[in-house]
């Protein structure tokens, strides 16, 4: 690379990493904070927490690097143009086109980048997060191992235990579920236990009685039991073991649906590919961002009073952008053949990019205007 494509390359590499940092310490502050909340409640110690943040860090990442990469390139051109840096570089010659070479090769260092994060390190910390979610779903059954004490794990549920032996039976059990609407039905057993299965955790009642009252009728049913299992995970948020989500799927997967992924992740074929090519597209639409961004940085001539007019022109270009972009990507889960919308709106960065190109090489457009609008500022001064 030239000595010019060098110097820029690294100051947009070094305002890169410095607009990236402040973004994810924003959104991982907000994370955290949230997350201390879920956690410190249940009583999780603080690696807990600290691993919980860190796990959530490759999506935080993935985020707000499309963001770090438009701001980055909208500050570059405008110091060096600020600077008279890009006045004195189209002096020796440089066309706009030349100019964005570094530029392209920014944006593609950036797509790379992107790239490993949305292919790979997201899809496996989203898998290893909803595991430990899993492993501490189940762990908060313990919370409810308290005796003498009436419990409300979620709302409608009472829950009590007048005694726990060494063996860890429960003995004279009471649990109230109100959460049926139009059914109240009042469990009582003379002992129980708490067990783990492959979808959750059950309580399991031995010698008991379950009382339902029909709110609307007043009728109340009792039926005595030896042995009735009860699903606790309902109320604990126990996920399902070896149930993935679409987010932990591979992109190959995603590109390939099956019958047997869409009633794993009970998502659509069409969603899946969507969020397959939707990875991809990501990495090029932070490449059209870049370029966006500094392109239309170059459009009109040098101005004292600032190129206030050319941020504001980026910043609704990069909007129209994302708004497109959000537009072809409902159209395209609705319809698995219309997943080609998925690149639209990055190549429609790209087709705006041209042609902010071809405006700025040509500078003869805004001679008249920047003059009269020079000359009117002067005169108000």
């Amino acid at each position: 690379m030239a000595r010019f494509d060098r110097y820029i390359l690294s100051q947009l590499l070094m305002l890169f990493g410095f607009f990236a940092l402040v973004l994810v310490l924003v959104y991982w502050v907000n994370r955290a904070v949230v997350l201390f909340d879920q956690l410190i409640a249940n009583g999780q110690s603080a690696s807990v927490f600290f691993e919980f943040t860190a796990l959530s860090l490759p999506n935080v990442i993935r985020i707000v690097l499309p963001i770090a990469v438009f701001a980055a390139s909208v500050y570059v051109a405008n110091r060096l143009s600020s600077e008279s840096e890009l006045v004195v570089v189209q002096a020796t010659g440089f066309s706009p086109y030349r100019m964005m070479r570094p530029v392209l090769a920014y944006g593609l260092i950036v797509g790379v980048l992107l790239s490993v994060l949305t292919h790979l390190l997201v899809p496996l910390s989203i898998t290893r997060l909803e595991q430990r979610q899993a492993e501490i779903s189940e762990n908060i059954t313990a919370r409810l191992l308290s005796e003498g004490q009436f419990l409300h794990p979620t709302d409608g549920i009472t829950f009590y235990i007048r005694e726990i032996t060494v063996d860890g039976e429960l003995r004279d059990v009471f649990l109230s579920d109100r959460s049926g609407g139009r059914e109240h039905v009042t469990y009582t057993a003379s002992r129980a236990l708490l067990l783990r299965s492959d979808t959750g955790p059950k309580l399991v009642m031995f010698d008991g009685m379950a009382q339902a009252l029909n709110v609307e009728s007043g009728r109340l049913a009792t039926t005595s039991f030896s042995d009735l299992s009860y699903d606790i995970s309902s109320f604990i948020g126990a996920l399902t073991p070896g149930e993935r989500g679409i987010k932990e799927l591979s992109t190959l997967e995603l590109l390939n649906p099956t019958p047997a992924l869409e009633a794993e992740t009970r998502r659509t074929a069409g969603q899946m590919i969507y969020e397959g090519h939707g990875r991809i597209s990501q990495a090029l639409l932070a490449v059209a961002a870049a370029l966006v961004g500094f392109a239309a940085m170059l459009v009109g001539n040098f101005s004292r009073f600032g190129r206030w007019r050319q941020i504001l022109g980026a910043v609704i270009a990069i909007v129209v952008v994302k708004i497109i972009d959000n537009t072809f990507a409902d159209i395209a889960r609705g319809d698995p053949s219309l997943w080609p919308l998925t690149y639209g709106a990055a190549l429609i960065g790209f087709a705006l990019t041209m042609a902010l190109l071809w405006i700025s090489a040509r500078p003869g457009l805004f001679v008249r205007r920047d003059r009269t609008a020079d000359a009117a500022a002067g005169v108000a001064a």
